[in-house]
């Protein structure tokens, strides 16, 4: 792997591979996230890819990629830490595949550029018929979100935790936030994001390094540089106290209990460990005690936020089972805390995530994903070296990183006329 700065505040990074039929491609802008502009951002990607002046329509690039022997491309919006990042993802057929001297990834460089550098204006506006229709679609999508109340729990937990913070806001903002959108601020915003943003280049493949660095500067030549708008490093807070409590109230069958715990510890590899062991495999204790033994919930999990320094832990439950719930779960972590575990438990966890790193050199997605999360965080860990790392925990470096886990707090989403 190698990464290169092509031009201000523009860097690619290139991973050699000839076990992929496919090149894959990316271009993100990468933003502090902000409530007023995490909308404008999702909004602005998703506008910018109905056309360019070349391509002025769906229809028109629909055909391009036809011709590019059917390659794919579509626009993302992420939050890697409390970072925005919003861009174009790519992919298609190998030149070494095609036949005579095609030259498609040159051909498919271009288009990402001219999704940035040259979209379809009128006026030197974007189009408001383009602005209308994306805002709309943006807006019904943010507000079907209700209707996964596993994921809208887990969200909302996050807001409430983290309120006052970046890492409390959506990755596309709020609905309300949406709609207040209009073509003066999206130009607006347009203008002021493109020639200040970070844009991070990304491409796996088998082209030589010197061949897609070409590629990419000529495509992106016409990008204005006027500034350097950075990445912004998370922040880390200590858990509040007392444990706040929020309850929400929703027409649902089946509760929703969402914990969240702020930890000091800076041992990533052994926090990653405590944590699947504490509910991120079938092998974890909240599976097998909570779930598995007690029955005291449909389904039982925690995640790791590792750049915050968060884990949260989300479950369903019946809403009469609220406190066996909470008391379960906080045992659970008392236990780890004290290391009280099997063997099988440590042994399942490790293999867990070495086997999910190793899946990462599997698919060129993964790879780009690992890797922007790293270069947005101004990280440089390898995978081979997360793998290392995770080997080399002790049970000791456990047990501390547990007991460095506070429980910070409760989101509760019951029934109506239900008591916690």
């Amino acid at each position: 792997m190698t990464r290169q700065r092509l031009m201000d505040n523009v860097y690619l990074t290139c991973i050699p591979s000839e076990k992929f039929k496919t090149g894959f491609f990316s271009a993100q802008m990468v933003a502090p996230l902000e409530r007023e502009t995490a909308g404008r951002s999702a909004l602005l990607v998703n506008t910018l890819s109905r056309g360019t002046v070349r391509c002025p329509d769906l229809t028109a690039i629909s055909r391009e990629l036809d011709m590019l022997y059917g390659a794919r491309l579509e626009p993302t919006v992420r939050k890697r830490g409390e970072n925005q990042l919003f861009g174009f993802v790519a992919s298609g057929v190998e030149d070494r595949f095609l036949p005579g001297n095609a030259k498609l990834l040159e051909k498919l460089v271009d288009l990402l550029g001219e999704f940035y550098c040259d979209p379809v204006t009128r006026g030197g506006r974007l189009l408001e018929e383009y602005v209308e229709s994306e805002r709309k679609n943006l807006v019904d999508m943010i507000r079907s979100d209700i209707n996964d109340k596993r994921g809208y729990a887990s969200r909302r937990l996050l807001e409430e935790m983290c309120a006052g913070e970046r890492y409390g806001i959506r990755r596309m903002g709020s609905a309300g936030d949406m709609e207040k959108n209009s073509l003066q601020r999206i130009n607006r915003y347009y203008r002021d994001v493109l020639p200040r943003g970070r844009l991070e280049l990304f491409y796996c493949g088998s082209a030589p390094e010197k061949r897609v660095a070409g590629a990419f500067t000529r495509a992106f030549a016409a990008l204005p540089r006027q500034g350097n708008l950075e990445p912004v490093a998370a922040v880390r807070k200590p858990a509040r106290e007392p444990v706040r409590v929020v309850v929400e109230e929703m027409d649902v069958a089946q509760g929703k209990l969402c914990i969240g715990y702020r930890t000091d510890s800076r041992d990533v590899a052994a926090t990653m460990l405590m944590n699947v062991m504490f509910g991120g495999a079938t092998t974890s204790k909240l599976f097998c005690n909570v779930r598995e033994k007690l029955s005291l919930c449909y389904y039982a999990d925690s995640a790791f936020h590792r750049l915050k320094g968060i884990i949260t832990v989300s479950s369903g439950i019946e809403c009469a089972d609220y406190d066996r719930a909470v008391e379960e779960i906080a045992r659970q972590l008392e236990a780890l805390q004290r290391g009280e575990w099997e063997s099988w438990e440590l042994d399942g966890a490790r293999q867990s995530i070495i086997s999910s790193l190793r899946a990462i050199d599997d698919s060129p997605g993964a790879m780009e994903d690992f890797l922007m999360g790293q270069a947005v965080s101004g990280l440089d860990e390898t995978v081979p070296g997360f793998i290392s790392a995770i080997r080399d925990v002790t049970p000791e470096r456990i047990r501390e990183t547990a007991r460095a886990v506070k429980p910070d707090t409760i989101y509760f989403l019951k029934g109506k006329e239900e008591r916690p």
